[in-house]
């Protein structure tokens, strides 16, 4: 079984025609897939949670992995049950340093082994990488710090956050962050065993870019088609 991770630039959080949700539903397969949403990132925040279930309890199984308060729930349990792992927004550094402390980081590699879908947005999306260009300090700057699944550097928020632009070329071509992915908001792209499938777009003119290091203290940005969603 192939092992699969979904790049958002959007969702249920801030995608009101649902295109993004339905493309990644889609490729969880069955009527009602199981989704487990992780707002780890956001500190749990109730709000975020709230927005989930009200926009995906009709068109799957759902459920939620606190870890902020997290009563009995048994993490390995509750991630290993499902078909897909919905990891949201927040501050990346405080999330991936709280699955530590939890062990959710190594259940979250034995699921993406094991062919449960993995996806996100913001912190989700860019987690799964070796580095990545985050404002989890404040500023943007590198964190080489990512769960390793997909090699390489990412960065989100690309045409909606000023700062992301430039302060990912600026890392990348500096040698502060490997070579990586960019991905708009309205955007996602599928990788399947580590290699990029293809990217989507429910926004015009919203893409995927692969940002390299020309060697000269400089970048290679190469946009990539989107198919159109909808």
């Amino acid at each position: 079984m192939a092992s699969r991770i979904v790049l958002i630039g959007g969702g249920f959080a801030g995608d009101p025609d649902q295109l993004l949700d339905d493309y990644v539903l889609g490729l969880a397969g069955g009527d009602r897939p199981r989704v487990c949403f992780v707002p780890t990132a956001s500190g749990d925040a109730e709000v975020y949670i709230e927005r989930f279930h009200a926009e995906l309890d009709g068109r799957c199984r759902t459920s939620v992995l606190r870890l902020f308060q997290r009563g009995e729930v048994d993490p390995a349990t509750t991630l290993g049950a499902q078909d897909v792992i919905y990891v949201g927004g927040g501050n990346t550094a405080n999330m991936l340093a709280v699955w530590r402390v939890h062990g959710v980081d190594r259940l979250l590699v034995d699921a993406y082994r094991a062919g449960v879908l993995l996806c996100g947005v913001s912190a989700g999306m860019i987690c799964w990488f070796e580095s990545c260009s985050t404002d989890s300090f404040g500023p943007v700057r590198p964190l080489n710090d990512g769960l390793g699944l997909l090699r390489g550097s990412a960065c989100p928020h690309y045409n909606t956050e000023a700062p992301r632009r430039p302060g990912y070329r600026q890392a990348v071509g500096s040698g502060a962050l490997p070579d990586g992915w960019a991905l708009d908001d309205g955007a996602a792209a599928l990788f399947s065993d580590g290699e990029l499938v293809e990217s989507v777009a429910r926004t015009p003119g919203a893409r995927l870019y692969r940002v390299a290091s020309d060697g000269k203290g400089g970048v290679l940005e190469t946009e990539v088609p989107a198919r159109p969603l909808g």
